[in-house]
């Protein structure tokens, strides 16, 4: 429904267009808005907003007619080519549309950025003060891209006082692009103070800027200085466990590879910085959720920098959430080649994506398979891969690879406690109760303010009967950390109900609803300490509610319809 409403304010918009236009060029109309080249047109746009741009362009070529007398065709066009990676047909497109209209933004941008990777700087210059006039640009940026090129742009041409005049002009809102321009500017000029630079960008309080840890180790490589470089990247993987990046260039040092490290990123080449830039534009608007104009700015950045080869994880990760899994299946392995440690990410990424296809076992088992294929096995692998079969409920395997997770794992590593605690509830699931408790209360001993595993242990003791008082105190201190999670909340509320203490019950539970008014077991729990509390007629009402909810388990729903007939027994309580 929602693709149709869309469909239909294109072509209203459209008609409108081609309204005004057919005024303006009315005596070259005849030929050029034929049924069959609107027809062409529309069958286009629609392809290209089901993200079918090969269709697309196929349809649009047959009404290149238009791109003298239809702006909007030669954004679309030019569009559709740079996300099918057609630089150079964009760019000879660019060329010509601009003889008609100068202020076309993506044709000026195209143009220009040809004439930069040319090295004719003063040139594209001239492009990109062009983009400033486009209200593309102004939309949301202030000039922003247009001034940033331009910066570069002087650079390049030597002019350091000019580069950083234009990246001063940045808005105060985009505050943090400048931060990471003006870094790159001192890289490229090779300035006194370009290590402080980067040391007051990566320890930003602020903002996350992890990734330019990896930036700091390339430049300390070009300058033949590799133990500090090593020690940036050993030191950052320990503040940033989870950047890919990072534990790339880790996996590089500790194999003797360094080298691979400096074929990423050159501070002296003005393309790879530019390259740097699309790509943090791509980043903004996948955080918008806007994957195509994510992935338009994407392909520019590997345009301009085809060796940085990580950064096509993002475009991998937009194809997956516009439901383009083939492209985005090849996009990840494309990325194999990296190195072990995107090769590792992208089977796992790979196995996730299949399950639809090809189901949750022989998922894990095609992922099993690349684990063992494996030379260089860490805990992390064997980590990863029985986080992926818990999540996936193969809850036997998933123990497997923790316990050999805890026996390849270094002592002391923060990691353990929570590899104790996924174990614990995975021995749970399978009613390997004794299991469980002993993984989840050394899970506690190691760390023994974790609320998820004190709420996990307590609530189980409570649904079991047992250590009442103990669980109590434990949700107490979960509740005093996490004041505002709905599930500690209604564990609470569930402790004071079995110990029968339902005023205080109710207190809790009535809150917990409120925090999540959706969940069934919450809702069901709060009915039940109603009733205790002889208001029948409301439990009745609620459990009645539940019932029609949309997931409600089987066994749940049996209980209920039986609270609703006989009212709170010992044999329907739990």
């Amino acid at each position: 429904m929602k693709f149709i409403i869309k469909k239909i304010y294109i072509i209203i918009f459209l008609l409108i267009v081609f309204l005004y236009e057919n005024e303006v060029f009315a005596k070259d109309n005849k030929k050029t808005y034929t049924q069959e080249n609107i027809s062409n047109y529309f069958s286009g746009l629609v392809l290209s907003n089901e993200n079918n741009y090969k269709d697309a362009l196929k349809r649009f070529k047959k009404v290149k007619s238009l791109k003298d007398q239809h702006t909007n065709f030669n954004h679309e066009y030019i569009k559709t080519l740079v996300l099918l990676e057609n630089f150079d047909e964009a760019v000879n497109f660019s060329k010509k549309i601009l003889v008609n209209n100068e202020n076309l933004f993506n044709a000026n941008l195209l143009v220009g950025l040809n004439l930069f990777i040319n090295k004719d700087y003063l040139n594209a210059e001239k492009y990109f003060k062009k983009l400033n006039k486009s209200s593309d640009s102004n939309l949301f940026f202030e000039n922003f891209i247009g001034n940033t090129l331009i910066a570069w742009s002087k650079a390049s041409l030597g002019n350091k006082e000019d580069s950083f005049k234009y990246i001063n002009k940045t808005p105060t809102s985009l505050n943090n692009f400048t931060k990471i321009q003006k870094t790159l500017l001192k890289c490229y000029f090779n300035s006194a103070d370009v290590q402080q630079s980067f040391n007051i960008l990566v320890n930003d309080k602020e903002y996350n800027f992890s990734r330019y840890s990896f930036f700091f180790a390339n430049y300390l490589l070009s300058k033949d200085k590799k133990n500090e470089s090593k020690q940036k990247i050993l030191n950052s993987r320990k503040k940033y466990s989870e950047n890919l990046l990072l534990k790339q260039a880790e996996s590089f040092y500790l194999n003797g590879k360094s080298k691979k490290i400096e074929n990423f990123f050159e501070c002296e080449n003005p393309n790879d910085s530019v390259a740097e830039f699309f790509y943090i534009l791509a980043n903004l608007y996948a955080s918008e959720k806007n994957y195509e104009l994510s992935n338009f700015y994407i392909n520019i950045s590997l345009f301009l920098n085809k060796k940085f080869l990580t950064n096509k994880t993002l475009l991998a990760e937009n194809f997956y959430y516009q439901d383009l899994n083939k492209l985005s299946f090849d996009t990840y392995k494309s990325i194999k080649s990296i190195g072990s440690v995107y090769s590792w990410y992208a089977a796992k990424t790979i196995a996730f994506i299949s399950i639809d296809d090809k189901g949750k076992k022989k998922s894990i088992k095609s992922l099993e398979k690349e684990l063992k294929s494996k030379t260089d096995l860490t805990f992390e692998h064997y980590y990863d891969f029985a986080n992926f079969c818990k999540d996936n409920e193969y809850f036997k395997k998933s123990i497997e690879f923790y316990s050999l997770t805890l026996e390849k794992i270094p002592k002391n590593h923060n990691l353990i406690s929570k590899i104790f605690d996924r174990r614990g509830t995975s021995f749970e699931r399978i009613g390997e109760w004794e299991s469980a408790e002993k993984d989840l209360k050394e899970s506690l001993r190691i760390s023994p303010d974790e609320p998820h595993v004190l709420n996990y242990l307590a609530y189980t003791w409570i649904d079991k009967g047992i250590n009442l008082d103990e669980a109590l105190e434990m949700l107490k201190k979960a509740a005093s950390m996490r004041q505002n999670n709905p599930y500690i909340i209604d564990s609470l509320g569930w402790a004071y109900f079995m110990k029968k203490d339902y005023s205080e019950a109710k207190f809790f539970l009535q809150r917990a609803v409120e925090l999540l008014p959706s969940d069934p077991i919450i809702n069901d729990h709060f009915a039940d300490v109603l009733w205790m509390l002889n208001k029948n007629i409301q439990a009745r009402y609620i459990w009645n509610s539940v019932l029609k909810f949309e997931k409600v388990d089987a066994k749940l729903k049996e209980k209920i319809s039986k609270k609703l007939i006989f009212g709170i027994t010992k044999k329907n309580i739990n």
